[in-house]
């Protein structure tokens, strides 16, 4: 019902910028928070970063000051700007919704995207 497309990711040596990008499509009313997530190997998944319908917005530690979460709400699209990249920073990213159908708008439901691979390395 609902499809996340990731878009953005890939190769960037340290110290570089990259910007993901997350459309959602689909049946949908309206989105609550929208978020990224990242998943290196052997650990587990963990917020970057997050943002709701009305701006608020909120960060990880790790990449605050260096990553800027953003969204266009006509589009359904949420943006991750990454500046100053480090190999750290390598790993799945994966965007996150949360989203009110026509058809249930009163039970919103979590959608993920497929992930969209970002590597920091010289």
């Amino acid at each position: 019902q609902v499809q996340l497309v990731e878009s953005g990711g890939g190769l960037v040596q340290p110290g570089g910028s990259l910007r993901l990008s997350c459309a959602a499509s689909g049946s949908i009313l309206s989105i609550n928070a929208m978020g990224w997530y990242r998943q290196a190997p052997g650990k587990q998944r963990e917020l970057v970063a997050a943002i709701t319908s009305g701006g608020s917005t909120n960060y990880a530690d790790s990449v605050k000051g260096r990553f800027t979460i953003s969204r266009d709400n006509a589009k359904n699209t949420v943006y991750l700007q990454m500046n100053s990249l480090k190999p750290e920073d390598t790993a799945v990213y994966y965007c996150n919704a949360d989203v009110a159908l026509r058809s249930s708008w009163w039970k919103p439901i979590d959608y993920w995207g497929q992930g969209t691979q970002v590597t920091v390395s010289s």
